[in-house]
């Protein structure tokens, strides 16, 4: 059941009252499986990446019962070689529609561990997904490139793409840190986890060039400093450098330029990022401009394009719903959300920029 204490750090004045923060969260709930997996919505696929943004969702409104479960499912349906398929037709793990394994995806299980540890404090499930989570970083760091950056996935047939994704290897960096946080409360040091993510966040920071081009989307300009690759006045200058090509005022962030689309999870994404950054007035301000995206049910449309005042797609995702109510809750100053947000409390890895 969602906690009241929970629920409060879930009220935002102009973007979530307690009644629309439990609908929103009942909203998720709705669109779980028995066996805990979490689709983009009922009758849709699961890929890991936004099962764990859901879950993480769940833990910040106190529903640790099924953000475990979440994690269950995980454990229970990892793949010999520590990763998991891109996508699963309604969250059945029997039926995979997409058999690449991608790396980000595969990380950030990491990162929905160390949350829920920290929203509940419960050694004995770090215990149980020690495994996992060792698996899955010994996975992504096999697609680790000598430059540092991660290399996109490895196809279906076994092949690896070594083409790295920015937005991509900005989240396998949050979740090194969560990984080598989660070995240290363990007393497990990990040197090679640390030199990784050593290597990768002077990547995002100092090679642009290692990484495919994809500076139209706006997931590149932001994720750096979600991530927590980028901090301090850096996150600040790379956030104006973006803002007038993204930000659409009144209505929320762009998914890619120039299309004139506004997207939920982008928006509440930004958000969080601006939040990290210090910013967390105007990250106040996106969060109230993507109300128009809110659905009666208390979830999100994906997104609004503004030039034909068409909602596009007409879905509301888990996921969207999810970013948004982590962005509260960091707002809201939820202890694990902020932790593992706001990267303070993370370690960074062996920077070859300090040494």
């Amino acid at each position: 059941m969602t906690s009241p204490e929970r629920t409060e750090r879930l009220v935002l004045p102009g973007v979530l009252t307690a009644a629309q923060a439990r609908q929103t969260v009942a909203g998720i709930a709705a669109q779980q499986r028995d066996d805990g997996a979490i689709p983009w919505f009922r009758g849709h696929h699961l890929d890991p990446w936004d099962h764990v943004e859901a879950a993480m969702a769940l833990d910040a409104a106190g529903e640790h019962a099924r953000a475990e479960a979440a994690y269950r499912w995980l454990a229970d349906h990892q793949l010999p070689d520590g990763s998991w398929y891109a996508a699963y037709a309604d969250g059945d793990a029997a039926r995979p529609t997409d058999r690449t394994r991608e790396s980000n995806f595969c990380a950030y299980p990491v990162v929905g561990v160390w949350h829920h540890y920290l929203a509940t404090g419960d050694d004995a499930f770090l215990d149980r997904m020690w495994p996992t989570v060792v698996a899955a970083v010994e996975f992504v760091l096999r697609l680790q490139q000598p430059g540092g950056q991660i290399g996109w996935k490895r196809d279906a047939d076994g092949t690896v793409c070594t083409d790295a994704l920015l937005t991509g290897s900005s989240s396998v960096y949050q979740a090194l840190r969560c990984a080598l946080a989660l070995a240290a409360h363990r007393e497990e040091p990990q040197p090679d986890w640390e030199l990784a993510a050593g290597w990768l966040g002077h990547a995002v920071r100092r090679h642009p060039e290692r990484f495919l081009d994809k500076s139209r989307y706006s997931m590149d300009w932001y994720y750096p400093v979600l991530a927590g690759a980028l901090r301090g006045e850096a996150a600040k200058v790379r956030i104006e450098e973006g803002w007038d090509r993204f930000v659409v005022p009144g209505l929320g962030c762009r998914c890619v330029v120039p299309n004139p689309w506004v997207t939920g999870g982008e928006s509440a994404e930004l958000a969080l990022a601006l939040w990290a950054a210090g910013e967390s007035d105007h990250a106040l301000d996106v969060l109230t401009w993507m109300q128009h995206l809110r659905a009666d049910d208390g979830m999100y449309w994906t997104g609004y394009v503004f030039e034909d005042e068409a909602v596009w797609p007409v879905e509301r995702t888990t996921w969207t719903a999810g970013a948004l109510l982590l962005a509260v809750a960091a707002l809201g100053g939820d202890e694990a959300t902020v932790q593992v947000f706001g990267g303070d409390a993370l370690p960074g890895g062996l920077d070859p920029d300090c040494c």
